[in-house]
């Protein structure tokens, strides 16, 4: 539900969105309202744009980093790449 609407990404569209999806209203909303998570996701954050990371998904490869959405291919060429380096 996320990332078909990544546009409409804030506290009452998560709300509503843990109601569609039938989840525990109360417990989605404590732990959201609680900010108990606020630290780790945003370290996160930091990281992965440090690391270039722009949006989802994203990988690293022994260090390689793949962007996107990318055919078998790319993911075989790095692993590959990875393998003979060794």
């Amino acid at each position: 539900m996320l990332f078909a609407n990544t546009s409409a990404l804030g506290i009452d569209k998560l709300k509503k969105y843990a109601t569609d999806l039938q989840l525990d209203e109360g417990k989605f909303t404590a732990c959201l309202d609680s900010g108990k998570h606020a630290a780790a996701v945003s370290k996160d954050i930091a990281e992965g744009s440090q690391s270039g990371v722009t949006g989802t998904p994203a990988f690293f490869i022994n260090g390689r980093f793949l962007s996107g959405a990318q055919p078998f291919a790319s993911f075989q060429d790095a692993i590959e790449e990875a393998l003979d380096a060794q």
